[in-house]
């Protein structure tokens, strides 16, 4: 059964009528790089941001298109506040958000406490970002 990453990859290069090298050149990213996370049965991590953003360019697609499709691959729900078309979310923000979908609920709990901790401290000091 192939991830949404590949679904995304494999539709895209079936309706353009694009090999692997054709979105590789219009991207700026090796060959190698679209056919692993193409073929790839599981993606172990996510992608880095610049293999997101030459892949979105290759394919010519939406950025968070193809970011929410590498991240389901890894087993990541990206969730933003803007919509797609908009959204200007931090990776290393939408990322962490992502992550606690796969601690035990327990764990969850903790991340919890500790943010509303965090953010307590943080108004009570006068510095609210």
């Amino acid at each position: 059964m192939a991830n949404a990453l590949q679904e995304l990859v494999k539709i895209r290069l079936e309706q353009q009528g694009w090999s692997y090298g054709d979105v590789a050149r219009r991207g700026g990213i090796p060959r190698s790089t679209v056919h692993h996370l193409a073929t790839a049965e599981r993606v172990t991590r996510m992608p880095q941001q610049g293999t997101l953003e030459g892949l979105a360019r290759g394919l010519e697609l939406p950025l968070d298109s193809v970011r929410r499709a590498a991240a389901e691959a890894c087993g990541i729900h990206l969730y933003f506040e803007e919509p797609a078309d908009t959204a200007t979310a931090d990776p290393e923000v939408a990322t962490l958000i992502a992550s606690v979908q796969r601690l035990s609920v327990a764990d969850r709990r903790h991340v919890t406490a500790l943010i509303e901790s965090l953010l307590r401290s943080t108004s009570d000091n006068g510095h609210l970002r």
